[in-house]
């Protein structure tokens, strides 16, 4: 691996070992998938949808969610959190409705446009999957799979990536 960015070195340590290469090869792999997932989606119709929408999308989940409470599955202040479902609504993916157990509440729920757009990432990341199982073979993809599951703690499943990534 090369690790360069503009013409320079990224990572200045010894080479011995090239431990620092994991957590690259590990994000190289899934940055690849995630760029790969978000041209297709583009290609069948959700041209706007960016990362970020994804994650905030399932925050909201299927039974709609505040939008303090996606901040907080995502990891973000509420003014974050706020901004993205602002873009989101503008978008057509999700709309503010009244919480029918508390008035004072609106919930964010996701459209039909946004639970298509989440179908059609589900079977595109499945056709991912099946490329790369044609690329290295399914035994090694399932072994791949199976050594990741054993060395990722459970509740490594969340979807806060912008509290590890620097943000709120």
């Amino acid at each position: 691996m090369d690790n360069m960015v503009d013409d320079k070195k990224v990572n200045q340590v010894d080479d011995t070992g090239k431990g620092y290469e994991l957590p690259l090869l590990l994000f190289a792999g899934f940055r690849t998938l995630i760029d790969r997932l978000h041209a297709e989606l583009a290609r069948q119709g959700h041209p706007d949808v960016r990362p970020a929408h994804g994650f905030a999308m399932q925050a909201i989940g299927s039974n709609g969610a505040t939008a303090s409470e996606v901040g907080r599955r995502l990891g973000v202040s509420k003014q974050a959190a706020g901004k993205t479902v602002d873009r989101l609504i503008a978008l057509g993916y999700a709309a503010r409705t009244d919480d029918p157990a508390d008035a004072r509440r609106k919930l964010v729920r996701l459209t039909p446009h946004g639970i298509d757009a989440l179908r059609r990432s589900a079977a595109i990341f499945d056709e991912l999957r099946a490329e790369w199982a044609r690329r290295i073979g399914v035994r090694q993809l399932t072994a791949m799979e199976d050594d990741l599951r054993a060395v990722v703690p459970q509740e490594a499943f969340r979807l806060d990536a912008a509290g590890w990534l620097g943000g709120s």
